[in-house]
């Protein structure tokens, strides 16, 4: 059984996001979205919350797990017996980086390979980041997230706004 783990922050989920958990849930025989909890960032939304919202998001492919971690994904991927980190790729600015974590992951832990998806270019351009400031100034995110999403969102920055 191959088992890959999917980091991310998702805050919030994107089509983008998405876009790569229905591709890996066709390639793995299990999926880990592994939600950060990240202390160094201001999440719009609680961990919790963004796992909640992945969950639900995510409830027709039975193959796709939500748990939520703290610290280095790598030991997050080890806890949970995988063998994949998986990474979405939109453009070359990401890809740097990724390397450089993909590398420092592989000193850490030999026997874990990261696998790089890039997002299909429907997506390209997208980022939780965007997505905030659009839904910030009230404009239509329907075409950026799942319609559960855009609910959450749009909940959310009525009490922000």
């Amino acid at each position: 059984m191959v088992r890959a783990v999917y980091p991310g922050t998702f805050d919030p989920t994107t089509n983008g996001h998405m876009d790569v958990i229905r591709r890996a849930s066709a390639l793995f025989d299990e999926v880990i979205v592994g939600v950060l909890c990240n202390s160094q960032k201001s999440p719009l939304f609680s961990v919790e919350e963004r796992v909640n919202i992945l969950k639900e998001v995510t409830k027709d492919l039975p193959n796709i797990q939500v748990r939520s971690f703290e610290g280095l994904s790598v030991d997050f991927v080890k806890d949970c017996d995988a063998q994949i980190i998986l990474r979405g790729l939109r453009a070359i600015t990401d890809f740097e980086f990724e390397l450089q974590m993909a590398q420092t992951n592989r000193v850490l832990a030999p026997h874990i390979d990261t696998m790089f998806l890039t997002t299909s270019l429907e997506y390209a351009y997208l980022s939780s980041t965007t997505v905030k400031e659009v839904a910030m100034f009230g404009e239509d995110i329907s075409k950026f997230v799942p319609p559960y999403v855009a609910e959450k969102l749009n909940e959310k920055m009525k009490n922000v706004r």
